[in-house]
């Protein structure tokens, strides 16, 4: 059975499944959706056609699905779609779609949204990833599975963070980064492996391989993409190399890589 706080403010067609706890002054829109065991903590505000995963918790004053801040949106169809349980903290603010993106926004299952986090219109967020305190997602933003970022980062629209990686704390992120990488800085560039993470995914041969891998794609000569294009040609069947280089030669922003900046001899960062 659903608990339900007398103060909160709930519109007769928003959808509360069974076993979901409301807390004092949550206000809830016509277009939510809870699904079982949701719980939402006291003062949030659900808004917009947006739909809540099984056992993902809302802290207080959290604000998800209004209005998208984008100058662009007429008031258009769009959702906000999360899964389940997540842990979503105190002030966090995610944001909807709109007609210039994919009309939807979407985040996996079993993340962890720190306090502070803005979740902009139209990003793409996998499953087991932390946000921590502070950080700020620009529209479009496409993240992987099991990525990190640390708090007060900011990362600009359209940027593509692929699976493993981790973003250091107070990081500026305009560009893209392949799977299992680290990056830091403002603005942020590549600094080496995320060891920890591919320790828990991986086994250690391919753990070698990959490192093999990203060596000689970080050589000076050819260029990053020459050089993923090689890969591709060498190692078609390679689930390693399709996942690395498609992800290189697929961006449209470019790669967080400057040769400089990258662990000497592809060293292995803990």
């Amino acid at each position: 059975m659903s608990k339900i706080a007398k103060t909160a403010i709930i519109s007769p067609k928003a959808e509360i499944n069974k076993g979901v706890e409301i807390g004092e002054f949550c206000v809830i829109g016509d277009g939510v959706k809870l699904d079982d065991g949701v719980k939402l903590h006291n003062n949030v505000t659900l808004q917009g056609h947006t739909f809540i995963g099984k056992n993902t918790e809302i802290f207080p004053f959290a604000v998800l699905g209004t209005q998208p801040q984008d100058l662009k949106y007429k008031g258009e169809y769009s959702e906000l779609i999360i899964g389940e349980d997540n842990l979503i903290r105190e002030f966090c603010m995610i944001n909807p779609g709109t007609e210039g993106g994919i009309k939807k926004t979407i985040i996996g299952d079993k993340n962890l949204l720190m306090a502070y986090v803005h979740v902009a219109h139209d990003c793409v967020i996998g499953s087991h990833c932390i946000l921590a305190n502070g950080v700020t997602l620009a529209g479009h933003i496409e993240i992987g599975d099991y990525v990190n970022i640390g708090g007060l980062t900011a990362i600009h629209q359209f940027v593509r963070i692929a699976k493993g990686c981790m973003i250091a704390g107070k990081s500026a992120l305009g560009k893209d980064v392949p799977p299992y990488c680290t990056v830091e800085g403002n603005r942020a560039f590549i600094r080496g492996l995320n060891r920890h993470r591919m320790r828990q995914l991986l086994e250690s041969k391919d753990i070698d391989f990959i490192y093999a891998l990203y060596k000689r794609l970080f050589r000076p000569v050819p260029s990053l993409r020459e050089s993923a294009k090689l890969e591709l040609e060498e190692h078609a069947n390679n689930p390693f190399v399709k996942e690395i280089c498609s992800f290189i030669l697929e961006s449209s922003r470019g790669v967080a890589y400057k040769s400089s900046e990258y662990s000497s001899e592809g060293k292995q960062e803990e």
